[in-house]
This record gives C-alpha cells, sequence and structure tokens, in this order.
C-alpha cells in the first residue's frame, strides 16, 4: 500500500478490518510480531550507539511526510513502553501493569500500520536514547510517558489540518482518540481521581486540546530529546 491518493482507501481499510475482526492478541500474531523482540530497529535501541538507523531520515513530502511523521512518532512511543513492559518498575501494581501493557499493545499496532501503510516510503526504523530515564523507579517512568503522550495528542492535532487525503485523516483521528485515552489513563495514575486527568495544562477554556506544529514536536525539548537519528522533516506542508 502506498500513500497516494487513489489508493487511500486501502490503508482505511486496513484499519476498518483490523479493528472489526482482529483482536489486539490475533492482530500481533497475524503481522508475524513476537513481543519479547517488537520492535523492528526500536526494540533494543536505547543509548548512542545502539541498533538502527542512526543516520539521517527524509520523511519525504506532502501526505507521506505527515504518515512518516507519525510513524516516527509511534516508533518512538513503541520503543518506550517495550522497555517499560520488559522490566517493569519497582513497586509497580498488577492494575498498573495492565495498563501499561495494554498501552504498549497498541502503541505496536500504530507502528504497524504507518510501516504497512507507508510500503516502501516508509523511513527506516529509528534509534532512540532513553538514558535520561530511570526504568526502575514509577515517577520517571509515568513522569516520561505522560511526556510522550500528551506531545503524541497534541502532534496528531497539529498534523491533522495539513492532511490532504481524507482518507488519512479519518485514521489519524482514530488513533489520536487512542492516544488521548492513553493521555488520561497515565494522568490518572500520576495523580488519581483528580481533574489532571484533562488538566488545564492540555485542554484550554474552550475544551479544546493542545495543538503543536511539526516543528515544535521534532525539536530537542521534545520528540528530538530522544531520538538520536536525525529526522529531515523539511517536505511537511506547513498550512
Amino acid at each position: 500500500m502506498h500513500p497516494t491518493g487513489r489508493d487511500g482507501g486501502k490503508e482505511l481499510a486496513f484499519l476498518d478490518d483490523l479493528a472489526r475482526s482482529t483482536s489486539r492478541r490475533r492482530f500481533l500474531q497475524w503481522s508475524g510480531l513476537a513481543i519479547a523482540v517488537t520492535a523492528v530497529g526500536c526494540g533494543d535501541n536505547t543509548g548512542p550507539g545502539g541498533g538502527g538507523n542512526g543516520g539521517t531520515v527524509n520523511l519525504g513530502t506532502g501526505d507521506t511526510a505527515i504518515l512518516n511523521y507519525a510513524y516516527a512518532l509511534e516508533q518512538l512511543e513503541a520503543a518506550f513502553y517495550v522497555k517499560v513492559v520488559s522490566a517493569f518498575y519497582t513497586g509497580s501494581t498488577p492494575a498498573e501493569q495492565a495498563i501499561l501493557t495494554d498501552i504498549r499493545d497498541h502503541e505496536v499496532i500504530h507502528r504497524e500500520f504507518f510501516k504497512a501503510a507507508l510500503g516502501t516510503k516508509a523511513i527506516a526504523a529509528l534509534t532512540v536514547d532513553f538514558t535520561s530515564i530511570d526504568f526502575t523507579k514509577r515517577a520517571s517512568v509515568l513522569g516520561a510517558a505522560k511526556t510522550f503522550e500528551d506531545l503524541g495528542v497534541s502532534a496528531y492535532n497539529g498534523a491533522g489540518k495539513l492532511i490532504v487525503n481524507p482518507d488519512y485523516l479519518v485514521a489519524a483521528g482514530k488513533i489520536v482518540s487512542v492516544e488521548a485515552r492513553h493521555a488520561a489513563a497515565i494522568r490518572d495514575l500520576l495523580a488519581p481521581k483528580t481533574a489532571s486527568f484533562a488538566g488545564d495544562d492540555v485542554v484550554d477554556a474552550t475544551g479544546l486540546d493542545v495543538v503543536n506544529p511539526p516543528s515544535t514536536v521534532l525539536d530537542s525539548s521534545h520528540a528530538g530529546a530522544y531520538v538520536t537519528t536525525s529526522i529531515n522533516a523539511s517536505g511537511i506542508p506547513t498550512a
């Protein structure tokens, strides 16, 4: 499947078929994934000099660039949660482990969806660096998860208006709604039974969520802080 207007329905059908007929477990089996080695170029690529692509990737242009942008973010999130679930932080409860495992599975599905949709136009696996995160400590892991989820929601919000193909926009809308559920769940783990799940820092007075453009999301203070592969995003539309 290639990201062209003519074939846009194929990518949407892929996601619809996945939702209608395939459980998460069956999808992971169908796609040939094994959770222990789930990330293609992401699972162990933590830290400088890790595997994957430590050079430069070009996202392409137009809708292809936007899909690759989303794919890059899903690679980052999937790699993070794969590492979290491989060795849960000290004191994690069964309920927390279940939530984090579900989120891991969702992010892997999102990553593989974009990889399949892009086909030969997909960027290479990215190299990530999580050395700033202490995976043994609850506050560090959940704090990082909050950062990734809030950033992911804002990224989809910012990229949506740039998508030309309406089928891609529908697919992105389905995915961002799941990312928002993740963000709310993580926020509730950090501050149970409070308004933090939809706090004023992410939802404004009009009831709308934060919007961040690709240039902000990919900079060194956000996603760029965890990705050592250089990303050329010059082909992403700006309006």
